[in-house]
């Protein structure tokens, strides 16, 4: 494995990290040079100090094998979350080191839980950098490096497919260079159509921006203490809701939508189970807040439930009320949701409701093998017949979810964190969700969690981030030999 050609790629990513941080920069100075400019100033020019370096000494490398391109990818996502602490940690105020790592952390993953008790006190550099992590990690870091960098030949190839997750690769049919293009033409094309849409609708433009980029990247993180809530705009949260479900979408899908494509969304049997659960979901919830008289009509109840739903159905975790004390019922199908999430493909965290689906089929498949065992049955998903391997590396991978997710909860439960607050937080940090329930809720920060407690979500938002398999990788490396 050459180490120095991950040395050098690695390098590539945390010049694009640097590039987001010099923006930061820019926008605090065009805020009247509030705090946070030196910081991101500081910053910036520490992460492009080492990531210039590999690139001065380390000689170009078109070739990479598979090996090398999961280890640049893993590496990239560490360094990045590692060197995305520097502007809070030198601007201070709630920003320990461990406060840091995990708001980084929660930012580049998207998951969007926050440890700050007061999300307004932070200057408008600082915030628009929060937004930034957001929105380079919902693309994928490695992903978005290999647009905005020279081409790299059988390189691109190589980490592009380690970034995208096979799964999703059954509704892209284009080569590597296209598929590239294509998700990013989406991903841009939904931010703008957010951000002036949010404008028009009674936001000022840098919230438009920032909660754009947060939506898109279905992260969470809002400017604002009450999250959505603040503007209490049932326009602002329909809004939301649309480009919630969009970015939930396959982003190849999307692109296939607006040009009028065969492979289209409105086809797809993924989309539509994925859109019809949150139109249920969001009448069962609405219908037990309205029984247990939370909110005092039905046009209430189905306005903060349909809004959560999504929220939680894309792992996006904005807020429009508080409900980490909603009813039992309620809380049990958003913490499902939230484990399954939206599709393959977008940039939603989760089990991802592709994988539910062939579970499903794969469970029928089984019942009806066991009626018929001469029966030769072959599962479809969106018409594609599914190979046994990718039907059976779904399965392994809900298996190794639930028991990471028990892992996690185990371990929280050590630091005296109540059960509910224990697993909420594990599935949301699992899934990238952000929010949880009971103390970890949509309006709560994280703070109050011990630093252990701190450091064990952080890896557990890497692991989901990287769908599990992915970052296991780093630690089997002597068995590549």
């Amino acid at each position: 494995m050459k180490v120095a050609t991950i040395i050098r790629y690695v390098g590539m990513v945390l010049l694009l990290n640097a590039a987001f941080m010099l923006i930061s920069a820019v926008v605090a100075m065009i805020y009247g040079f509030d705090t946070s400019v030196f910081p991101l100033l500081l910053s910036f020019l520490i992460t492009t100090i080492i990531g210039t370096f590999p690139m001065i000494f380390v000689p170009k490398e078109k070739n990479i094998v598979a090996k090398e391109g999961y280890t640049i990818v893993i590496a990239s996502w560490i360094l990045s979350c590692l060197v995305g602490t520097l502007p809070y940690i030198m601007w201070g105020g709630e920003f320990s080191a461990i406060n840091a790592l995990y708001e980084s952390t929660s930012g580049y993953t998207t998951t969007g839980a926050t440890i700050l008790k007061d999300v307004e006190a932070l200057p408008h550099g600082l915030l628009f950098w929060r937004a930034s992590t957001h929105w380079i990690g919902g693309v994928g870091v490695v992903l978005f490096a290999l647009v905005v960098l020279p081409s790299i030949g059988k390189a691109k190839m190589t980490l592009s497919n380690v970034e995208i997750s096979s799964i999703a690769k059954d509704n892209f049919r284009y080569n590597s260079k296209k598929l590239i293009r294509v998700i990013l033409i989406a991903y841009i094309g939904l931010t703008v159509a957010e951000s002036l849409m949010l404008k028009l609708a009674g936001m000022n433009f840098f919230d438009a921006i920032t909660h754009s980029f947060s939506t898109i990247a279905t992260g969470g993180f809002s400017t604002k203490n009450l999250s959505i809530g603040y503007w209490d705009s049932p326009l602002i949260e329909i809004i939301i809701i649309i480009f919630m479900v969009l970015a939930g979408t396959h982003l190849g899908m999307i692109y296939a939508t607006f040009a009028r494509k065969r492979n289209n969304m409105f086809r797809s049997e993924t989309w539509r189970f994925f859109v019809l659960g949150m139109v249920v979901a969001s009448f069962l919830v609405a219908w037990n807040l309205y029984n247990n008289h939370f909110y005092a009509t039905f046009a209430q109840c189905i306005r903060y439930a349909s809004f959560q739903v999504v929220s939680y159905s894309t792992t996006t975790g904005f807020a429009s009320i508080d409900a980490a004390w909603w009813p039992g019922f309620s809380v049990l199908i958003l913490l499902f949701l939230a484990a399954q999430c939206a599709m393959a493909g977008s940039t939603s965290g989760g089990i991802k409701v592709d994988r539910v689906i062939l579970l499903l089929k794969a469970i029928r498949a089984r019942i009806l093998k066991i009626q018929h065992p001469n029966a030769i049955i072959r599962l479809k998903l969106n018409n594609v017949a599914q190979e046994d391997d990718t039907v059976n590396s779904a399965v392994l991978l809900i298996a190794f979810y639930v028991i990471t997710l028990f892992v996690s909860t185990l371990a929280l439960s050590l630091y005296n964190i109540d059960l509910l607050s224990s697993f909420s937080a594990s599935v949301a940090a699992l899934g990238n969700v952000g929010p949880g329930f009971g103390e970890v809720g949509n309006l709560a920060n994280m703070d109050f969690l011990p630093s252990g407690a701190k450091f064990i979500l952080s890896v557990v938002m890497l692991f989901g981030r990287l769908e599990l398999f992915g970052l296991i990788h780093i630690f089997l490396m002597q068995s590549w030999k």
